[in-house]
């Protein structure tokens, strides 16, 4: 019976989980189960509460009744992105700001978490931990550098925990990942016109590990560490203009995910209420020059693109508290500030035009039976204005112009889970 559910659980979630994907920190996504959206995700590798720990910390699971917890969720991602020029300046120039380059989505993830015995737990996780879409009007000011940037992934994370006693447990999964990413980019009427399109894909391996103590009858610590995935992406590569049919052909990328390292801790104030902190590190400096290499016809071996983006490792730190309302309701707040590893506004990118952001959570919690509840989730994310002075006028093969001015961005996010258990 155990077995035939999590089948089930696997085979009905593929076809739902590789929707589109909204930007979110750089074009990582926070969003993986909703009770720790209303705290905004702070003490998310110590709460442990239900079958989402088995993303935020598996050595979690010990912690769920004897059973399985099966949780369903789904995220709104609502965010905005404008353009407003400063001094821009090519001799192909465009025209126009591009709109508003965000895209609302849903993204979707479903967890599962099952006792074997009073040691041992496994759990599944199928979610999607990057995306990423930016899309400008077409013919904006800075199409050279960039039109329309998406990211795509699927990550499916078995994992297992074991009780090593009543005050600490551990726990590791193993994750495989698919992921794509699709560009378009302007080419200047002097170096042939149109639009360059470039679709590539793969897939990749790694792992996450953590532990859990219990301090004392009231406070409890999570530490968790989630591996780095090296992506070989391959596809195609394609020009409008026919002048430029000829350079169509095969093309590679390269890429190293971050790690991430968590700290996480929780403390029972009293009978209502109670506090949650998070510190979370992560490792994007593994992103720095991104080449776009051909891989077929006459300009094999040469460079279609870099993308350059100079990553710096980054922090995020959260707090927030838990209300034991009345009856079946707790209530849950949140706050935090979460840094962006874009370095400055010389490499601030049109594809990625990030900054650090501020986040306002709110959720709750409905018990509706002993063997069901609901989540709701609400986060208001703030991002500082970000300006850009990317300046690739001197680029090869083609001068892709200075873009100059200054982006405002806005991400609202509203959440719904439900989970059962059996």
């Amino acid at each position: 019976m155990k077995k035939n559910v999590l089948a089930l659980l696997v085979a009905s979630a593929l076809p739902i989980v590789c929707a589109k994907q909204a930007q979110a920190a750089a074009f990582a996504l926070a969003e993986q189960g909703v009770s720790g959206l209303g705290n905004a995700y702070a003490g998310a590798a110590a709460a442990a509460e239900d079958a989402s720990t088995v993303w935020w910390n598996p050595a979690g699971m010990s912690r769920l009744p004897s059973g399985i917890h099966v949780q369903a969720a789904a995220h709104v991602i609502i965010p905005s992105t404008k353009f407003t020029n400063g001094s821009s300046a090519n001799p192909f120039i465009g025209t126009g700001n591009g709109g508003d380059a965000g895209d609302t989505t849903v993204v979707p993830n479903l967890f599962a978490a099952m006792s074997l015995n009073p040691a041992w737990s496994i759990g599944l996780g199928i979610n999607v931990p990057f995306g990423l879409k930016t899309e400008y009007d077409s013919g904006w000011i800075g199409q050279f550098q960039g039109i329309k940037s998406e990211v795509k992934t699927l990550n499916i994370n078995p994992s297992v925990s074991y009780k090593l006693s009543d005050q600490a447990s551990i726990g590791f999964g193993v994750s495989y990942q698919r992921g794509e990413i699709d560009l378009t980019t302007g080419i200047p009427a002097a170096a042939g016109g149109g639009v360059n399109s470039t679709s590539i894909d793969g897939d990749a391996w790694g792992f996450n590990v953590g532990a859990l103590f219990n301090l004392g009858p009231a406070t409890r610590v999570g530490v968790h560490y989630r591996s780095s995935l090296d992506y070989k992406l391959d596809g195609d590569t394609s020009f409008s203009s026919p002048a430029l049919a000829p350079r169509n052909g095969n093309v590679k990328l390269d890429l190293k995910t971050p790690a991430t390292l968590s700290f996480s801790a929780v403390h029972k104030l009293n009978s209502q209420w109670e506090l949650l902190a998070d510190a979370t590190w992560t490792e994007w400096s593994k992103i720095d020059r991104l080449p776009l290499v051909f891989t077929s016809g006459a300009a094999n071996g040469q460079t279609l693109d870099t993308l350059v983006f100079n990553f710096d490792d980054t922090w995020r730190v959260s707090i927030g508290a838990n209300y034991k309302w009345s009856g079946p309701w707790t209530l849950r707040f949140g706050v935090a500030y979460d840094q962006s590893p874009v370095p400055n506004a010389e490499t601030r990118s049109v594809r990625l035009p990030d900054n650090d952001r501020y986040w306002l959570a709110f959720g709750a919690t409905y018990q509706m039976s002993k063997v069901s509840k609901l989540d709701i989730g609400y986060a208001f994310i703030n991002f500082k204005d970000a300006p850009i002075n990317n300046d690739q006028r001197s680029a090869t093969p083609v001068p892709k112009g200075l873009v100059n001015g200054t982006y405002e961005a806005t991400v609202n996010v509203l959440s719904v889970a439900y989970q059962h258990s059996f």
